[in-house]
């Protein structure tokens, strides 16, 4: 099931980015890695054409409660959300306290580690302040960074399944999971290996 998440207040620290709520002065920053062609339609979605269209996105953001800005030196460089996974195409997860994570990031930052960065950290919050049971993530079976990033942070595959896209494109979508008893695992091996 999916938990209720509101990340108001909530501010997360890693070595290089802060994670925190959206604001209306990040509509520039916003605009400005969103409406870059290649961005967004590696997600699946139209990359933003004008400052309006992203204004209309960024106040969903803001009201939805569930998405973090990623800010690398003053400047927001991405989002990530902690979305609502689909309770109807996986209902065998009913049992247990889920959300599903999505994010995108400037093409200018990729190939730097920072997604990872930034979705470990979320991961952490959700495991250890949320009391999450189940992480869910996606990406298109094309979207070999994505699926790169998820990997590094300790998800695996558990569904493919043909589906269109935003973009009206027939895609293959590659649904993850991670648990929280394979995340603290996860951690015990790393803190071993030291």
């Amino acid at each position: 099931m999916n938990i209720p998440i509101d990340i108001s207040g909530t501010v997360l620290h890693t070595k290089r980015l802060v994670l925190r709520p959206w604001c209306e002065a990040d509509l520039e920053d916003f605009y400005a890695y969103a409406s870059v062609s290649g961005v967004g339609e590696m997600a699946g979605w139209p990359h933003h054409r004008s400052l309006q269209e992203t204004e209309a996105i960024l106040k969903r953001f803001i009201n939805g409660k569930h998405q973090f800005a990623l800010v690398l030196d003053g400047r927001v460089i991405g989002s990530l959300g902690i979305e609502e996974y689909d309770e109807e195409e996986l209902p065998e997860l009913a049992e247990y306290r889920c959300r599903e994570i999505g994010f995108v990031l400037a093409k200018d930052c990729w190939g730097k580690g920072l997604m990872p960065e930034a979705v470990s950290e979320a991961i952490r919050w959700m495991f250890e302040e949320q009391n999450a049971d189940l992480l869910v993530c996606s990406h298109y079976d094309h979207n070999r960074r994505s699926a790169r990033v998820q990997q590094k942070c300790g998800f695996h595959e558990y569904r493919r399944k043909a589906r269109r896209n935003a973009l009206d494109e027939d895609v293959i979508s590659v649904t993850n999971i991670l648990t929280r008893k394979e995340w603290e695992q996860q951690i015990q091996e790393r803190s071993t290996a030291v």
